[in-house]
Formats: C-alpha cells, structure tokens, sequence
C-alpha cells in the first residue's frame, strides 16, 4: 500500500493481478473495428470506449491512456470514434463489452468545443480529421450514454471526461441559459468518474472482472452515482445539512419514542448510567482527538441544496457552489449529495492523485504516438499541434476562477520524473514522424509548476484554500524551481534535439520568486513569443478571477527584457485578456485599453468570457454573487454580469481599440460614460474622432444581429450550421495581444493557448 499524511492508504495503481487477457499483449492500435479484433485474436472486447475525438493514440489524448492502462491491466480494450448518434447502428460495431462501456465526449467539453462565447456554431473541431465540424452532438456524454443504452439494453455504462465531471451537480449552462440536473439522470449512466480517473477506473474494470456488480460498487473515490434519498453507505455514517445558507449542521435523528428497541441509539441523549461511585476522569490527547475528527469528517456527507431549489434560487446555487468548492481537497473532502427528484446524486470524495512513479508508469506505456492508420494522410489540428511536445505535470493549484482545471484535475501537481519525460523525448525524436530536432512544449496546465508542492503534507492535507497564489502567494507553498531548470537543461543537451520551447502558459507570479529560472527560460526557451496571462489591469475584475496584481507583471517584464537583451534576443510577451469577466465594469475596460495603448500592444484575437459548468465565475456570472465570500439572504457582495449583446461587443471594441470597425461603438459609449475627452488624435486619448471611409459598420450590424435574435439583448442559443472562424477553448476565452511594431519570427506564431484538460 502506497502511504502518506495526507492520503489514507491507496493501492497502487500497477499492483493489481493482471485480467486473464493480457496473454494477448499489447495492441499495434486499440481496435476500432471487427476485424482489427480478428487479427488480433479477440472474440469480444472487455471495455469499449466512446469518444467524440478522433482516436489518435498518444497520451495527451484521454481515451488513448485510459485504453493502454486498462490493456495493460490486461483487459481487451476497443474504441468507438466519433459514430454517428443519429442511432445506435455504429454504437454495435465492436459487440457487446464483457465489462462496461466508457463513454467520454472527448478532451473537450462538446459544447465549448462547438460553439463561441457568442453561442454561435463553430466552423471547425480541431480533434476531427480535416477540422471537420459537426461530427459529435451537442452535449455528446448524455446522447452517446444513451444510445449505447439502445444498442446493448443491460450493458454498464460508465461516463467520464471533463463534460462529465464539470456536470456531475446540478450547473448552470451557458448555452441553453439555465440551471440543468447532474448529467447522470440524464444520460441514464451506472457511474460517473470524474478528474482524473486512473484508480477508479483500474479497480472498476478488476472489480467488474470478478463479478462484482456495477450496482454494488460505490466505494470509489472519485465516483459519482444515483441513490435513494435515504441511502447511506453504512450506519457509521451520518449526513450533515447545508441545504440552506446559514451555517451548516448534523442532521439529528431523534429517538422514536414508540421504539420497543432496548438497546441505545446512539443519536439520542445519554442518560448518565447509576453508578455506586465516582467515574474516573480521561484526558484524552490531542492526536486522539484528531483521529477521531478525521473519522467523523470521513463517514460524513454534506447535503447541498436539491436541484429543485438551486435552479430558481440564486442564492442557493452559489451556496452550493461554494460549499462543493470547500470540499474539493483530496486529503479532507467529504462526500457530497443532492436531490433530483425523488433521488440523489451521491460524489465521493475527489481521486487520490498519482505518485511520480504511478504517473510514469501511466504515460510510458505502449503508445503508437499517431492516429489511427484508418486516418490515412488527413490532418487533424490538436494532433498537429501536440505531437512534438511533452506534458510533465498535471493539476492546477491556481484557483483562477474562470478556468476548469481545477474542477478536473485538482489542485495536487503531480509531476514525472526527470527521467521519465528525457526517455519520452527521445521517443519522440526516434518515433514520431516529422520530427526536425524541435520539441514545441514541455508542459502541462501551467508551464512552472513542476513538482511544487506544499511545505508541510499535514498542512496540505487540513487545507481548504482555494488557491494556493491568492491573494498572495502561500508561505507553505515551495516555489523552488530548481527541478524544472535542470528537466530544461538536461532536455536540451540531448542528441538530436536542436532547441526546446515551452508553449504552455506561463505563471509569472510564481517565476519572479526565481529569477535564474527566468533567466534560463527567456534565454534558451523562447522562440520568440511567451504566452502569459495577466488577464486584466484593474482591481475589480482581478479580484473576481483570483489573479494578481498587474505590478506583478511589471516585475516579471523587467526580468524577462533584462535576460532577453543580456542574450542579445528581440523578444517579445503575448500577454492574454479577458472580456467581460463577471466584475468587469466599462470603465475598467477604458482603463484596460489605456493600459494596452499606453505599452503599445495590439491585439490580435479577442474572445469573451466563457462561462463553463462549475466554475465559481460562471456562478458570478448566473447569480451575481460572490461565492469565494459567505453568502447571505440579505446584503453580500453584488458581482455585475456582463450580458447584454451591446456590452459584451463593447467590452472586446475596447480591447481592440486599434480597429477602425470599433471606433463608432467606442466613440458613442465613451460619450455616454463622461469620456469624450479620449476622443481625439492625442497620444492619451483612445480613438480618433475621424472615420476612415467604408469602416465602422460591421460592429453594429452585430450587435443588431444579436439584439434581433435575442429579445432584450441577450444572445440567444445557437444553433448547428452557422459559420466562426473562433477556434475552440475552455475554462474562459481570452485575447492574445502583442507589441505593434513587432514581426513575428520566420514560420513562428503563437501556439494556441492550453486552458484545456488532457482527459
């Protein structure tokens, strides 16, 4: 057993008894047709996997690892790709599993994946062969689940992914404007696992194996299942009531006085026993008290409030918001329930993360590193933009309450070693065609949180934080990158790797705290362009989205100009933004685009705010509330949401200040807003107060366009078919910006920015 201070025991993810099927070993390509089953000398699959992703068999891909795990557990794995929902036909294609099927939208959210932060239908899906789009359905777990329910009535039906777990309460959806139920009554799913599932998965599949009934199975950390209103796990456990804003408490159950039980209930009052003396007195230590707190918070399960409540009560959707948020810490989280119906939806506590040798382990298995040959030469545009890079790390310890990491992946890091990501590369460089010495990323969420942690495992076990970098940095957290300096060093000495860039985003905050790594990054990782991401200048939004101050920045660009000039480089920061953020005001956008003209930045791309399912700004931004503060009936802090077609069109002009098309909507709110005085041709002032002829008309027609499609100025949901050239992204869509006076270098561009889960 694998042990801690801050995890109970774990088995081991590699330590279980291989299934039967392993004699087969491993597969050229997890089959994704009967007679890749045939040469393969399979009469049926084990687990089949569905995924609205082309299957490229790589471990930046979740259906790729969660299918080499499970074969290397010995199990017979298929995959279905992106079949056709429009009935159950493709979904019999590789039979019926021995075990369950695993259903998963794929790597992204199919909603973000289809649509802008506009709600209009995108015109491309970078994980389909040719960017083909429309090739999954609108919220893809629920209609897969459901049709291969139709295909094999009685077969297992796990769902995971990130659509999955940003669902697995009731949420508030952007795109249909209301409060929807957990995504497990809907899709009609046995279970639902959620973050990152390895050891829930694994032990699932061996449990299964041996005959265990799926129905039975409900002790697995980092699950999600429907039970009756009553049901506790065993009469150690007692439910714990937050379904109302005050201050949660037990639920005491009274003893029935009709009761003929003699014995005691332990929830009724005790009545001191007769005694003929005296009773000693025991002091009981501090660890014992401990102890038997721990085991109390461990046999407890929080009721949040029923989806019944939460979709008309605002209140009560950003209680329930915080309260799930509270309990996300794997090392102190307790359960959770909430009604649907006459039903619960039931969540464990969130996965126990990987050790480095577990995570080694899981990305250097047997991966052919490509598509899938039935492909053929077609491109698909998240394989083109992943396959020289590495991902060395996982989770996010941020908080950035705009983004769904978090949610997903948890708030541990977990790291590889060194070693595992240089024997990595160099399989890449032996294996991967197209390789020219180049390895585009080596990274993950974030570029520079490999193997940062907590000081102290007890304090991180306690902790209830939900960002380990805000308001300031934590004094417990360790912030040495020294690791990470030499994973670069060692990476780029190797044969045949001629440079190493880091595409990943970066967290600036954290690398002034060390300025040689700053120093290494600027002068041999950077090819020109760093993605970073201030994401606003002004106090109020920051504050929302849990980020720090622009002073920050500030710091981080002197370093990174110092280094570049000390290397004798012309470089530049891609610094990101948000549109309106929920506590986003007007005039904290003037203040923006001030800033952005006052540093001569340009933006290229602006995107708004995205709220995602989950995410505590997406709460701010249906309720306007504030759920990182204690919530109250009456008085707490009021968050404005930035709805209205005109605004949100207002909000990105200001951020692209610079283009002709904008100036007549600036023009007119910056005199509605007292502000004419930016008006002119000044260097102080924001836009000019000419036209230049046959500009300035697409910006409204937009907003009219909108306003017409939605009554009262909100947008109203889109619908398939439309056209965008807005590429995919989740957690929150941003803008990229760069110097006006800056070429980007020969056959280089800023990679697209990764705010997206690997599974």
């Amino acid at each position: 057993m694998l042990t801690n201070t801050t995890q109970p025991a774990i088995r081991p993810l590699f330590s279980w008894r291989k299934f039967w099927a392993h004699r087969f070993g491993p597969a050229p390509f997890l089959p994704m047709s009967r007679a890749e089953m045939d040469q393969l000398g399979w009469d049926s699959c084990d687990i089949i996997l569905i995924t609205g992703d082309a299957y490229i068999d790589h471990p930046s891909f979740g259906m790729a690892l969660i299918g080499r795990l499970l074969e290397a557990q010995g199990f017979r794995v298929g995959i279905i790709s992106q079949p056709d929902w429009n009935s159950a036909a493709d979904f019999r294609q590789l039979g019926k599993p021995n075990l369950f099927f695993g259903v998963t939208a794929g790597n992204m959210d199919s909603m973000v994946n289809r649509y802008t932060s506009d709600r209009k239908p995108r015109s491309d899906d970078a994980y389909t062969p040719h960017g083909e789009a429309n090739k999954r359905p609108d919220r893809a777990v629920t209609v897969y689940a459901q049709r291969c329910r139709e295909a094999f009535p009685g077969s297992a039906v796990v769902i995971g992914s990130i659509e999955a777990s940003l669902r697995r309460i009731a949420h508030y959806d952007y795109w249909s404007d209301k409060v929807r139920r957990s995504v497990l009554p809907d899709s009609k799913a046995d279970l639902l696992v959620f973050g990152n599932a390895e050891r829930a998965i694994v032990e699932l599949a061996h449990r299964l194996a041996k005959g265990e009934k799926i129905s039975e199975i409900r002790d697995l950390r980092g699950t999600a299942f429907m039970v009756g209103r009553d049901w506790l796990p065993s009469a150690e456990w007692e439910e714990m009531d937050s379904t109302e804003v005050d201050t949660p408490g037990p639920l005491v159950k009274h003893a029935d006085p009709y009761a003929m039980d003699e014995g005691t209930d332990k929830n009724a009052c005790a009545t001191p026993a007769a005694t003929d003396g005296a009773q000693p007195v025991r002091i009981v230590s501090r660890a014992e008290r401990l102890a038997a707190r721990r085991e109390r918070r461990a046999h407890t399960v929080v009721r949040l409030p029923a989806y019944e409540q939460v979709k008309d009560d605002p209140v009560l959707y950003a209680h329930a918001s915080r309260t799930f948020h509270l309990e996300s810490n794997p090392g102190n989280a307790r359960a959770l329930r909430q009604a649907h119906g006459e039903r619960d939806v039931w969540l464990n506590p969130p996965p126990v993360p990987l050790i480095t040798e577990e995570l080694d382990g899981v990305y250097e298995l047997p991966y052919a590193r490509r598509p899938h040959p039935a492909y053929g030469e077609a491109k698909i545009p998240a394989w083109e933009m992943i396959r020289f890079s590495v991902n060395i790390m996982r989770g996010c310890f941020g908080g950035c309450t705009f983004c769904s990491i978090t949610e997903h992946e948890g708030r541990i890091i977990q790291s590889r070693s060194e070693d595992s990501v240089i024997r990595e590369i160099e399989e890449m460089r032996d294996k991967t065609p197209g390789f020219t010495g180049i390895v585009s990323d080596l990274g993950g969420p974030t570029a520079n949180m490999y193997h940062l942690k907590c000081k102290d495992e007890k304090i991180e076990a306690a902790c209830r934080r939900l960002s380990c970098v805000y308001p300031d940095i934590c004094e417990n957290l360790g912030t040495d990158h020294t690791p990470l300096i030499s994973l670069y060093r060692r990476a780029r000495s190797l044969k045949g790797v001629k440079k190493v860039l880091i595409g990943s985003g970066l967290r600036y905050d954290l690398a002034v705290r060390s300025p040689e790594y700053i120093k290494e990054l600027v002068q041999h990782h950077v090819g020109g362009y760093l993605k970073i991401a201030p994401e606003h200048t002004e106090d109020g939004p920051l504050s929302k989205m849990m980020k720090p101050g622009i002073g920050t920045y500030d710091r981080f660009k002197q370093l990174f100009d110092r280094f570049s000039r000390e290397a004798g480089k012309e470089q530049y920061l891609i610094p990101y933004f948000i549109a309106a953020h929920p506590g986003t005001q007007d005039t904290d956008m003037v203040n923006l685009a001030l800033w952005l003209k006052k540093n001569n930045f340009r933006l290229d791309q602006v995107q708004t705010f995205l709220p995602t399912p989950m995410a505590l700004a997406t709460t701010m931004y249906h309720t306007e509330k504030n759920p990182l503060k204690k919530l109250h009936r009456q008085g707490g802090e009021t968050v404005g949401a930035v709805r209205g077609a005109r605004q949100r069109k207002l909000h990105k002009a200001f951020l692209r200040y610079h283009d002709p098309e904008n100036w007549p909507l600036l023009r007119e709110a910056l005199k509605e807003m007292g502000r004419a005085d930016l008006i002119g041709n000044g260097k102080k002032q924001l836009v000019p107060a000419w036209q230049p002829a046959g500009t300035g008309m697409k910006a409204a027609a937009a907003v009219a366009a909108v306003s017409r499609a939605a009554p009262g100025g909100k947008s109203a949901p889109a619908r398939p078919g439309g056209s965008t050239h807005g590429k995919p992204r989740t957690g929150h869509a941003a803008s990229a910006a760069r110097p006006a006076n800056a070429q980007r270098p020969s056959g280089q561009r800023p990679a697209p920015r990764k705010k997206n889960s690997p599974r």
